[in-house]
């Protein structure tokens, strides 16, 4: 089925139309929320610290809502971080967590909920920290009552905005298209676009002068350029090694069945779980900016958590290749697979049964998972490295992690409306069976 049929079929079958309208509905109210400001906040004393890149990447996944210092301002980022610490905390170093994940629909709903009280706890933190931290930062004019109710109040604030959009994610994951959570962070970028379109028309082409002919050829090449990076995401999204498999007790025609991985299985959650991870100490070295400024541990640490630094770059993606080959093996589990096949008395040719299955399917996962992170990577960082060398507007150094997001989320949405669709058209044959049948 092609894009546009499936365009056009989202928006003819009645079912999958009011999914759509739901969730735009959704990102409507999200896109809303991140234009009020909270309370006893004045938001244009943040004016002078947006050229410094101190929170660029958590601006630009909340589509300016840090800017503006919305009631959204935290946007989806401590909900992302308690889920990496969950995620972490399964893997044996609290028992209990690890037994909730084995027991399925149960378990999974027990460590949403500590998830969520975990969100509760870091959103708090993190906006008395982005409060007292911007507040001394931009020379105390931000938080207009210098008082500890205050910056309490504004807290808490912060916080039950992330919880609402944290409800917004999930109410359009059950009843909308996609991830919600993913399609915030997708709005929030997407939204931005205009933005860094009129920055870099100011920059190349407007204030050009005599250089006029020079920077319309530059242009043409970034346009160019990207063009051919979104190209080729989408081809890497796409691509896939299939593992031969045959049935011992089944017929002949099932002897074509593959086993599928994607050279990139983790798809874009290294990438926004990289990018939680530099944000939250961002914001936690705020509050320290007064305090500490020229002791040897801030100046390492600002470094390290600073996208605009090369040690922080690096460290970026460093977090990306590790963050892919840990959710990658979480969305594959080998030896669940191997499990599996086994039950369904299904083996890979070649490859023993169990324990020799099991870790083939792992070195297989290693092998393409290698390939995906450095993938995931190079694209974060390349437009890094050009807009340190060609002096480009600093939004543009986050071109390649916005890139990846919005590549990988569309495709991701893509596919559910496609299954969406076409469980809509088996219905469509099976229902007159069924009125037949009564």
């Amino acid at each position: 089925m092609g894009m546009f049929n499936i365009i056009k079929g989202a928006f003819t079958e009645k079912k999958v139309r009011s999914r759509v309208f739901f969730t735009l509905a959704l990102l409507f109210v999200f896109r809303i929320g991140t234009h009020i400001t909270v309370p006893g906040v004045d938001a244009s004393a943040l004016d002078e610290l947006q050229q410094s890149g101190l929170f660029n990447l958590l601006d630009m996944f909340g589509g300016g809502a840090l800017s503006q210092y919305s009631v959204f301002a935290l946007g989806v980022s401590p909900y992302i971080t308690s889920s990496i610490i969950v995620q972490l905390l399964q893997m044996d170093i609290i028992p209990k967590f690890k037994e909730w994940s084995e027991q399925g629909e149960v378990g999974r709903k027990k460590l949403n909920n500590v998830t969520r009280y975990a969100t509760i706890a870091l959103g708090f933190l993190q906006g008395l920290g982005i409060s007292y931290g911007f507040n001394a930062l931009s020379g105390f004019g931000l938080v207009r009552s210098q008082t500890t109710a205050t910056f309490v109040t504004i807290a808490i604030i912060l916080t039950a905005g992330t919880m609402l959009v944290m409800w917004l994610g999930e109410m359009i994951t059950v009843h909308g298209v996609g991830n919600g959570t993913s399609l915030i962070i997708f709005a929030g970028i997407v939204s931005s676009i205009p933005q860094d379109i009129r920055e870099f028309y100011n920059v190349q082409i407007k204030n050009a002068g005599d250089e006029l002919t020079q920077s319309l050829i530059f242009t043409a090449i970034v346009v160019l350029a990207i063009i051919g990076l979104i190209i080729f995401v989408t081809w890497m999204e796409n691509a896939k090694r299939e593992i031969p498999v045959r049935y011992s007790k089944r017929a002949q025609s099932a002897s074509d069945a593959k086993l599928p991985l994607k050279v990139n299985s983790a798809g874009v959650i290294p990438v926004i779980f990289a990018s939680s991870f530099i944000m939250t100490p961002q914001i936690i070295l705020n509050t320290f900016a007064t305090s500490s400024q020229g002791q040897t541990w801030y100046e390492i640490a600002s470094r390290v958590f600073n996208l605009s630094d090369p040690v922080g770059a690096t460290f970026y993606t460093l977090l990306i290749i590790v963050f892919t080959y840990f959710y990658a093996f979480i969305q594959i589990n080998p030896e669940k697979v191997a499990e599996n096949l086994q039950k369904q008395n299904a083996y890979i040719p070649s490859v023993r049964p169990g324990i020799a299955t099991e870790e083939y399917i792992g070195y297989m996962l290693i092998r393409l998972s290698t390939v995906g992170a450095v993938y995931l990577g190079v694209i974060s960082v390349l437009p890094m490295i050009a807009s340190a060398l060609w002096n480009l507007p600093s939004s543009l150094s986050l071109g390649g992690t916005s890139l990846l997001i919005v590549v990988g989320v569309g495709l991701d949405t893509m596919r559910q409306l496609e299954g969406l669709l076409s469980k809509n058209q088996y219905k469509g044959f099976i229902h007159p069976y069924e009125e037949l049948k009564t």
